[in-house]
This record gives structure tokens, sequence and C-alpha cells, in this order.
């Protein structure tokens, strides 16, 4: 099985990061950081090691919706950490400035992975066929023939999403739910305005995109995936109850 970026893509996607385009949704509210705040900041950037942020090496640009409600949409940055062939893991910032705010988590597998869970488990799973075969994900700033490699290999592969903090609702603190969020399956579904509203920040066009990625072979789905298209909506909620199987040892 191919790696999720070769060791020249990963060279190639440190090159060009794809500009700072994209601010964050909102200003969280809270005092301006005192004096003595910046000077620890600055004391840890230099001393302190930071190898776990390090992996973090590739840059997605795509869109999620809301389990249960396919109207409630929104961008989303992805910064991917590879941890071996088949298992990866992704921060979620709703922009690519310094602004920019973590809204969640995405956890990618390959389809050998996902074949292996539980029905119910499946239930919580999204493919990204029609994300790539669109045109809608994209790998800002690294050139296309290396974006069609890495596409290539995530058209196959199933992410789980979980949305921490809800700038797209204007949430100026992380309140509220964790929610699942889903992926994009058929053309019609995204909102063509947030859709040409991201193109014309990165300077692209995803229906160009779309066409260069025709060889891509769309892979069968496993039964299990995008479970919401049958109806069959997984959400997080609150509640005084505790789960058993979170505090198995």
């Amino acid at each position: 099985m191919n790696k999720f970026v070769p060791v020249w893509i990963l060279a190639l996607a440190l090159m060009g990061c794809g500009g700072k385009n994209s601010s964050s949704n909102i200003d969280a509210p809270g005092d301006e950081k005192t004096v003595k705040d910046k000077t620890l900041n600055a004391g840890a950037e230099l001393m302190q090691d930071k190898t776990p942020l390090k992996g973090f090496s590739t840059y997605l640009d795509g869109f999620h919706f809301y389990n249960g409600n396919i109207n409630s949409q929104m961008e989303a940055h992805h910064y991917v950490n590879q941890i071996n062939d088949d298992v990866y893991q992704a921060i979620i910032f709703d922009g690519n400035g310094k602004d920019a705010k973590i809204m969640g988590v995405e956890y990618i597998i390959t389809a050998p992975m996902f074949a292996r869970l539980a029905p119910e488990e499946k239930k919580l799973w999204h493919s990204h066929h029609h994300e790539v075969s669109s045109g809608s994900l994209i790998a800002p700033g690294i050139p296309e023939v290396a974006e069609h490699e890495l596409m290539e290999k995530l058209v196959s592969t199933y992410g789980k999403t979980i949305h921490t903090w809800h700038t797209d609702q204007e949430k100026e603190l992380p309140i509220g739910s964790p929610m699942i969020m889903m992926g994009f399956t058929k053309d019609g579904q995204l909102n063509p305005g947030i859709l040409r509203d991201r193109d014309k920040r990165f300077n692209i066009s995803s229906a160009q995109k779309k066409l260069h990625r025709k060889d891509i072979r769309t892979p069968e789905i496993i039964p299990g995936a995008n479970a919401w298209e049958k109806g069959e909506v997984r959400q997080l909620v609150i509640t005084d109850k505790v789960d058993s199987v979170a505090h198995k040892h």
C-alpha cells in the first residue's frame, strides 16, 4: 500500500503553505495577552520541544456538515499527521491564519481498517470518495501533480470527525455538545456559495480539479459508511449518565 504522503510530496508541501487567506470566523472574548504572558510564550517557543506537532505536515481544505443537518455547512482547514500507513489524525481549524480556532479533530483510516469496524461504529464515519472526485477537497500550496497523487490515496479512505468549537455558528467560546460531522457524497449537496468563496480565496477552480481527477477511480463504498443517507443519524448529546464504556479499564 502506498504511503499517505511520499517524502517528495512532503518536501513540496513544506515549500508551499497555500498562503494566509482565511481568517477565523470569530473573535474570542477576553483581554489582550499581558507582557508577562507574551514573554512566557516566547520563552516556551524557543526552549520547549514540540515533537508531536512537527508531524502535522499536510494541509487539506474541505467542507463538513453536522450529521443530521446537511444545511449547516462550513469550511474546514485540516492539518494532518500520518501515524502509519493506515491511520492518520488531523487538527481542524476554522481558518489558516494565526487567529485560527481549533474546531475539532478528524481521524482517517484506509478501507481495510474501516471494514474491520463494528456495524454501529461504522455509522460514525464518512467516505472521502466524493470530496476527492468533486474537487472540493484540496491541498493548497503544492503542485497539481503532487496533489493528484495525494488524492489517489485519500479517495478510498474514511473519516471520523468531531467538532468541539462551533465557530460557524458564531459561538465565541467552545460551548455546547461536541458534534459528529459528515462529508458530502453527491453533487448538489454542498452550498455553491461557500465553495465559490473558498475557490476565490485560494485562486483555484474546483470544477477544473474535478476534470483533472477523472482518472482517479472512485471506489465502491463499504456498507455502513455515510449512514446519514439512510436516516441512520448518530449525534453526541450531553447527559448526566455515566458511560460505562468510557470507564472500562
